[in-house]
Order: C-alpha cells, then structure tokens, then sequence
C-alpha cells in the first residue's frame, strides 16, 4: 500500500484532532449494513471509529487516537480503508 492509499480522502473534515465523514444512505437498513461493514474494519485494524446513526438513514463517523490526543496515522488508514467500502 503506497502512501497515497493510506490517507483519508477528500470527503473527510479534518479537524484539529480528529476527521469526519457523514453519509446518507438509502434507508435504515442500509445505514445498519454500512455501519456492521465499517466496524468489521474497524475490528481488523483494532481501531475503532464514533460512529452515530441519526435520522433514518444518516451515519456520521469520527475518527480520532483518543489515546494520544488526535489524530495519528492510524486514524488515516481506517479512513481510507473505509473509503475503499
């Protein structure tokens, strides 16, 4: 993996401490699969995003090393491996 597949995409906010992606998703059910998809990853890397389900179809996921105060490279591979969904 090249240094460019381990950094988060363009649709992420990047705050000072953490980044940010919200989703629209297609109905209830659909926001349910994305989220079991992105915590398969999430357990895979032992990494693990806040994740909020709000409306009925939004999903909104915040990245950020808690233990260390921020962000760190960890944060950007989970990223761009959720990117790669």
């Amino acid at each position: 993996m090249g240094a460019q597949d381990t950094q988060a995409g363009p649709e992420w906010t990047r705050g000072a401490d953490a980044l940010t992606r919200e989703w629209t998703l297609a109905d209830f059910p659909a926001a349910l699969a994305f989220v079991n998809r992105v915590g398969e990853l999430a357990e895979e890397q032992g990494h693990h995003p806040d994740i909020l389900i709000h409306g009925w179809n939004h999903v909104r996921l915040t990245l950020s090393t808690h233990s260390s105060g921020g962000l760190t490279e960890a944060d950007e591979r989970l990223a761009a491996a959720i990117d790669a969904l």
